[in-house]
């Protein structure tokens, strides 16, 4: 284990960074989500990308505990903006 304010190894800052890099870029997609609306084609296509080339219809239930349901995928993608909760699947 690394002593605490020592700096990270090269495979720890590559981690790191590749974590920074996929926060940002989906902080970067909620941006753009927020501002356009789930019915811009950019959006439709990241949630298109997200499900295998076809968006749920809903309704849509995620790992959050207690199984909470979403209307649809547009509502989920939303929470997860929100709450920047990036990751959470359905």
């Amino acid at each position: 284990a690394q002593q605490p304010g020592t700096p990270l190894s090269d495979q720890e800052y590559h981690q790191f960074f590749k974590f920074l890099r996929i926060t940002i870029q989906a902080n970067t997609a909620c941006h753009i989500r927020e501002l356009y609306g789930c019915k811009n084609s950019l959006v439709r296509r990241l949630d298109e990308y997200e499900n295998h080339g076809v968006i749920p219809p809903g309704p849509i239930c995620s790992e959050l505990p207690g199984n909470p349901f979403f209307r649809n995928f547009c509502t989920f993608s939303l929470y997860r903006c929100l709450t920047k909760k990036y990751f959470l699947k359905v």
